[in-house]
């Protein structure tokens, strides 16, 4: 009984620290192009205002939560709601990347957080009040890496405290 319960500590202790571990480097190489790829694929459908091309970077099953908290499901759903969005409410546009943090899950689960921001035609920088977080969550099937889940939110930062302030009573 002791035996039994040793190796199942051992066991979730391995798993607990396999968490967030990176694969051999030459692999976390191939999918670090993979997931570069992904993103210009998307980058490049944002900038040509193609919702089927942005969606086709997701899986068939996929979930995406937009800007203004619209949850768009499915790659049909995702290319329809993206076109829509494109066609009414998207100015013509470009994406940057300013910040990406990739964390794996496991060989086959990654989840990577960007910075962003919006850049209108003919400007060359991010819009003020362009900055979103997106957390992008990809799997690798059939040796293939595509986006399971997608969620973007508005990045506005909270000015720091001027000192110390009251907090009132309820």
């Amino acid at each position: 009984m002791k035996r039994n319960k040793v190796a199942a500590l051992i066991g979730a202790a391995c798993v607990a620290l396999a968490i967030g571990a990176v694969p051999a480097s030459a692999s976390a190489r191939d999918d670090r192009a993979e997931f570069a790829r992904i993103l210009k694929q998307q980058y490049d459908a944002w900038s040509e205002e193609d919702g089927a091309k942005f969606a086709a970077t997701f899986t068939k099953d996929a979930d995406m939560v937009t800007f203004n908290g619209d949850h768009l499901s499915t790659r049909k759903g995702i290319a329809e709601g993206m076109q829509y969005y494109f066609d009414h409410y998207i100015p013509a546009s470009r994406l940057k990347l300013l910040d990406e943090r990739v964390r794996y899950v496991d060989r086959d689960l990654v989840v990577i957080v960007r910075t962003t921001c919006i850049i209108e035609r003919p400007a060359t920088d991010c819009r003020d009040g362009s900055l979103s977080r997106n957390t992008n969550v990809l799997s690798r099937r059939d040796g293939r890496w595509l986006q399971e889940s997608f969620q973007n939110t508005r990045y506005v930062p909270i000015p720091p405290s001027s000192g110390s302030q009251e907090v009132p009573e309820s």
